[in-house]
């Protein structure tokens, strides 16, 4: 029970972290004097830096017995990288700030992926990652709106001070997890040590808090296991094609509305994600029940629809009230699929030993969406105007659905939850 407890607190207060200040980057630098394009250049290679790392984390995810201390050195490095945009000044400055949160960043979902399949196994990671993304969402629910506040009363700089706050917070929350509670080969996706190898002699260097290592765990598939994975695959590329219209589109939102003065810009960015991720609260708490009746397949289809009609919206409601039919569908495609795609993740790769190196693969496809989301969308909002950036960026989103039926036979067999097979 303590385990569980200090996993859900880590989650809620990483939510700070893992966001930094990404949803108010926009209006910062745009305060600044940046142009929309030049805030999009930087996303975009702090999103291209995401993607490389991403796999690479996950596999050492995979590898390490030392996922605690993996979960602090990224925490850390996350919080000092975003609280360096506060004094830097120059492009190349800043985009190495953002470059340097975004690899720290990318750590944390597989490390924390792992830890929660570490505690729970297989059979209770629906429920128990349900779970964390609830609490994670209610992290940036209060984050957030504590940011908007503080951003309002007392500028920036507060934003900045509440991400070393939750950092702060999160390290404390990873060292109430024991070592002993994590099984080492079920976090990667194998048989547990102790079901697995039993007999065996043990190991000889110690585990993190002078422990000695279990039986050794079976070993792990090849990596080659990703790539003739097919459903994975797909997985990745309709996630790629999702985001690639989805990630500019909040701080598209948040700054065409500050630029037509409609708006305070702390204020008006923390309303949008306060609303999104409250939304996202009852999305991923409901995901693990509506996966277990329907299935996964059912459920990302959902998600994979709301983008369309949020980039409809978001062109022709650029105003205070337009803020809530817009975000609300942020909070149901973003909530169902923080849960499902972790999920369906474990799923397909469950015995193979490469769970957590298959979700930076995952999230390196997602990222490469996201990566060039921003460029596209600040390049379009400066040639075409807000309006027709958010119409162009809800049509790409269509090639996920798209691909989501073509390969339905396939993608539907696979996403089958576990109690259906």
């Amino acid at each position: 029970m303590q385990s569980l407890l200090a996993l859900e607190a880590l989650s809620f207060f990483m939510a700070d972290v893992q966001a930094g200040i990404g949803p108010f980057i926009g209006v910062f630098l745009l305060g600044r004097g940046w142009r929309t394009d030049e805030i999009g250049s930087v996303m975009t290679l702090a999103g291209l830096a995401a993607m490389v790392a991403t796999p690479l984390a996950g596999a050492f995810v995979d590898s390490t017995r030392s996922k605690r201390a993996l979960i602090v050195a990224a925490t850390v490095a996350t919080a000092l990288a975003s609280l360096a945009l506060l004094y830097t000044r120059s492009y190349a400055a800043v985009a190495a700030s953002q470059i340097a949160a975004a690899v720290g960043g990318s750590v944390l979902l597989p490390a924390l992926a792992g830890v929660t399949l570490g505690i729970v196994r297989a059979g209770g990671f629906d429920r128990q990652f349900g779970r964390n993304q609830v609490a994670n969402h209610a992290g940036n629910v209060v984050g957030a709106a504590l940011a908007g506040w503080f951003g309002w009363r007392y500028g920036f700089a507060a934003v900045f001070a509440l991400t070393a706050l939750f950092a702060a917070l999160a390290v404390i929350c990873v060292l109430l997890i024991p070592a002993h509670a994590i099984d080492y080969a079920s976090a990667r996706g194998l048989d547990s040590e102790e079901d697995g190898r039993r007999g065996s002699e043990p190991r000889t260097s110690p585990a993190i808090g002078g422990r000695r290592d279990g039986p050794a765990p079976p070993e792990p598939g090849r990596l080659r296991s990703l790539f003739a994975n097919r459903p994975l695959a797909l997985l990745g590329a309709s996630l790629a094609l999702f985001h690639l219209g989805n990630a500019a589109m909040l701080p598209l939102y948040g700054m065409g509305v500050v630029a037509a003065h409609r708006g305070n810009p702390s204020a008006f960015t923390a309303q949008t994600i306060v609303i999104a991720q409250c939304v996202m609260i009852g999305a991923a708490w409901r995901a693990p029940r509506l996966i277990g009746k329907y299935g996964y397949w059912w459920v990302l289809l959902a998600s994979w629809c709301a983008l369309p009609v949020r980039g409809v919206l978001a062109a022709m409601v650029m105003n205070g009230a337009g803020v809530w039919p817009v975000q609300i569908l942020d909070g149901i495609g973003a909530g169902l699929q923080s849960v499902a795609v972790p999920a369906l993740v474990v799923r397909l790769m469950e015995g193979t030993g490469r769970v957590n190196v298959s979700q930076g693969a995952v999230a390196t496809a997602q990222g490469v969406g996201a990566a060039l989301s921003p460029l596209l969308g600040g390049t379009l909002a400066q040639q075409f105007g807000y309006p027709g950036a958010f119409l162009a960026l809800g049509a790409v989103s269509v090639g996920a659905l798209a691909l989501w039926f073509c390969f339905a036979g396939t993608l539907r067999a696979a996403c089958q939850h576990r109690d259906e097979r």
